[in-house]
């Protein structure tokens, strides 16, 4: 079992910046490679970035490209998603998710795709 929390969530103007954390706990956290994902209310859970084990590989969504930056301190046994320049349509809960596995699979950017989830965190923009 990997436990995950997710923190920093919160209101911010639009054009601001926010930093989730997700602190993982229970199995050894660089096993996993690790996602965030976000739901907004009426909607499906939607893909937002990832990050293979090692930290040495990314991917994101489109929207959110030169945004948002996905990292991890496998140290801290940490994930992070620093939100720049956030939008009135970035509001959702944000969610980080752990996968095992291989790194090269389209299930990566798929919540069906990982097996343990965190609580979330709303995170709330004005414009």
């Amino acid at each position: 079992q990997v436990q995950l929390v997710e923190s920093g969530g919160g209101l911010v103007q639009a054009g601001g910046s926010l930093r989730l954390s997700c602190a993982a706990s229970g199995r050894t956290f660089s096993n996993y490679h690790m996602g965030w994902f976000r739901q907004a209310p009426g909607k499906e859970r939607e893909f937002v970035a990832a990050i293979n084990w090692s930290g040495g590989s990314t991917i994101y969504t489109d929207s959110v490209k030169g945004r948002f930056t996905i990292s991890r301190d496998n140290a801290k046994n940490t994930v992070y998603l620093q939100m720049n320049s956030l939008k009135s349509e970035d509001t959702a809960v944000y969610y980080c998710a752990a996968r095992s596995g291989s790194w090269y699979v389209v299930s990566r950017s798929l919540p069906a795709g990982y097996e343990y989830w965190g609580q979330g965190a709303q995170v709330n923009v004005s414009s």
